[in-house]
């Protein structure tokens, strides 16, 4: 464009709703962290800011544009959160996923009763508890099974891959059925049930990311374990899987 034109209206852009969420949760996260750290009162009027603007695009992507007062919610939601020091330090939360196989090469998966979507039994990590703990605990409660973890065979964040609207990452364990019976949680799950690879279930959250590597264990292959690659730049790049 030469000096003196006037640039012609952009066409708007869908931007895509994990995209909306990772700069949503992110610059709150930012703000809340600042918050927690900062004397100084001009800063502190500036994260405010910060978790305005947040707020308003966890608004586009929540598709709440027509309620005045969500922004305002999930600003205060977040100020109540914010902690002095160390303890407001704003981190992903951590949560635990269980690849469970049998003798005959199945995969144990949940219908979540929330959501109607198929996935392998997760969980929030609980205080007082190892990973691998509650992956037994987990995987109890859920589904009736009695599992052996094996090992890890996965870290994944789960905001970035769009597997969930909150910041978290995700270990995934390998683990070998050891005995119970089928008996689906009557608050967490709708269904529960074993699959092979080539019969799963619909709708089934993910399974491009993670079914070779989860099935590839259940058959006896030791792999590195799975992570999320490095963007370049590491902000803005393209997700390299």
């Amino acid at each position: 464009m030469r000096r003196g034109e006037v640039a012609s209206p952009s066409v708007d852009r869908n931007v895509p709703l994990k995209t909306l969420l990772r700069w949503s949760e992110s610059l709150s996260a930012i703000a809340r962290t600042g918050l927690g750290f900062t004397e100084s009162l001009y800063e502190q009027e500036r994260f405010e800011e910060i978790l305005k603007v947040a707020a308003d695009i966890r608004v586009e992507a929540d598709e709440q544009s027509a309620d005045p007062g969500y922004s305002d919610g999930l600003v205060q939601e977040w100020m109540d959160t914010v902690g002095r020091g160390v303890p407001g330090y704003v981190t992903p939360k951590v949560a635990v996923g269980a690849a469970v196989g049998n003798d005959q090469g199945e995969l144990l998966l949940i219908k979540r009763a929330d959501s109607g979507i198929w996935l392998y039994p997760t969980g929030w990590c609980d205080v007082g508890y190892s990973a691998a703990e509650v992956v037994v605990k987990e995987v109890e409660e859920e589904t009736g099974i009695l599992v052996e973890p094996v090992r890890l065979i996965a870290v994944l964040d789960g905001l970035r891959l769009g597997f969930t609207r909150v910041p978290l990452y995700s270990l995934l364990f390998y683990c070998r059925a050891v005995g119970g019976e089928l008996t689906p949680h009557p608050l967490e799950c709708s269904d529960v049930g074993w699959f092979t690879r080539d019969a799963m279930p619909s709708p089934l959250v993910g399974s491009e990311r993670w079914g070779d590597h989860v099935f590839a264990a259940i058959n006896g292959e030791h792999r590195d374990v799975l992570y999320d690659s490095v963007r370049q730049p590491l902000w803005r790049g393209a997700a390299q899987e």
